[in-house]
């Protein structure tokens, strides 16, 4: 009876949010006030407050960003992403996930990310998946049932990468029509999206896919080879012409980051129609490491300072992994709202995390996420009281080495250089350096806190 209840319910949101999206220009405010309604969690009703509140001021670029996306967006693209996003994966999902999170004495997480396949059709300098061994696949078979397994939790939104995800494109498709409930966001250089495909996203509407670029075109073919920066202009002007909703993936290192965090760049992307952009920084993980590669402390802090100024000035959604850690409240790894499946099955803790305790060709998504490495790892988070020095990798190694060592994990990487030792003391003195700027970013802001509450 539960679940038919549950099932009419949001039967009776789609109608609502549908009828809502028929004008959406006109309808934003009806859009918020039916998000207050849905949203039982407190983080989500501050969320909502915080749009609500933002999207007052008309002439604001949070204002335009809504506009751009409601109304460039496909009809049938606009209705899924608003069902699958917002109500199935955050007002639905969330809650679900806190309910099995208390039974199984874990985390649940918001997000699964796989790699259906390790091939790749380029070869891209520092590549953090680059020593895998590029010939291992996840079946589809494995993938359908991780993703229904997880719907059971509460788990509505799957990040595919690689590899280059689209090499298993028709399998991609037969998840997404099979799951459409779920949200299916791709990491992809670009250079496999054609017109059938973005046909698809349209048909489909549950899948959106992050480009990978570094900057311009002389930035961006220097790493990834000659002619992949045309090859993403042309995918995102197809996805632009289908009214998709798709973003960019950018790392910024110490060549580019001041390309990428420069107001032209950003500019381009919001010429092209992008709505979003996933920003990283460059992690000493995988293929070719090079530790002269990692943008300097001083240019992360540049960059931290670069993603607020957008914010305020520019209609386009924008996160940075790693110095996001305050909002986030530290790193979100280690199945607390995020974990990786490499296409062997290996379950590790994030992407750039290669260690695992456990397969899950061999497991239950329940097991796997009580597994001894995520354990360890979800008793130190956050791994530091700094909040902008939240990663066990770059700002904290020393608390990786830990819990390598107590979980007893072992290497998923084809090649193991190093022990998990080796690498804390690798990356010790950039942690060293990034966090004599992040104490001070952090001891002027708590200052300021407290300057504000006293006025």
């Amino acid at each position: 009876m539960k679940l038919a209840e549950t099932y009419v319910g949001e039967k009776l949101i789609e109608q609502g949010v549908k009828l809502i999206l028929n004008n959406p220009e006109k309808n934003i405010p009806r859009l918020i006030a039916l998000a207050e309604k849905l949203a039982r969690d407190p983080h989500h009703r501050e969320m909502v407050f915080n749009v609500k509140k933002v999207l007052e001021d008309k002439n604001g670029n949070w204002y335009r960003f809504a506009q751009r996306l409601l109304t460039q967006t496909h009809p049938n693209v606009r209705l899924r992403l608003a069902m699958d996003f917002f109500v199935n994966s955050t007002f639905i999902g969330v809650p679900r996930q806190k309910e099995w999170a208390a039974k199984l004495g874990v985390s649940v997480p918001w997000a699964i990310l796989m790699d259906p396949t390790e091939k790749c059709n380029l070869n891209c300098v520092g590549c953090w998946a680059g020593d895998y061994q590029r010939t291992q696949e996840l079946d589809f078979a494995t993938m359908d049932r991780i993703i229904s397994e997880g719907e059971k939790l509460g788990i509505n939104f799957i990040v595919l990468s690689g590899g280059e995800p689209l090499m298993r494109r028709d399998d991609i498709i037969r998840l997404a029509e099979k799951h459409p409930d779920q949200v299916f966001h791709l990491f992809s250089n670009g250079t496999l999206i054609d017109q059938s495909f973005v046909d698809e996203m349209v048909r489909l509407g549950n899948i959106t896919v992050a480009l990978s670029l570094e900057g311009f075109e002389e930035k961006t073919d220097s790493r990834r080879g000659r002619g992949i920066f045309a090859k993403v202009m042309r995918a995102m002007d197809l996805m632009r012409a289908a009214g998709v909703v798709y973003g960019v993936s950018v790392t910024y290192s110490r060549y580019n980051t001041e390309e990428l965090g420069s107001d032209a760049f950003i500019d381009m992307l919001i010429d092209k129609g992008v709505a979003f952009g996933w920003y990283f920084t460059y992690i000493p993980i995988g293929k070719d490491v090079d530790l002269e590669m990692m943008a300097t402390p001083e240019q992360r802090a540049w960059m931290f300072e670069r993603i607020q100024y957008f914010r305020q000035t520019k209609p386009i959604f924008l996160v940075d992994f790693w110095n996001d850690g305050e909002a986030s409240n530290g790193c979100i790894a280690g199945g607390r709202r995020y974990f990786h499946i490499n296409a062997a099955g290996e379950v590790e803790p994030c992407a750039f995390v290669h260690y695992s305790t456990c397969n899950i060709k061999n497991v239950s998504l329940i097991e796997a996420l009580q597994n001894p490495l995520f354990k360890a790892y979800q008793k130190r988070q956050p791994f530091n009281q700094n909040l902008r020095r939240p990663c066990p990798l770059i700002d904290n190694p020393e608390m990786l080495r830990d819990i390598v060592t107590e979980a007893g994990a072992h290497s998923t990487q084809l090649h193991e250089d190093e022990t998990a030792e080796e690498f804390a003391a690798k990356l010790a003195p950039y942690a060293r350096a990034w966090g004599e700027i992040a104490d001070r970013i952090w001891t002027e802001k708590e200052k300021g806190v407290g300057a504000a509450a006293d006025h």
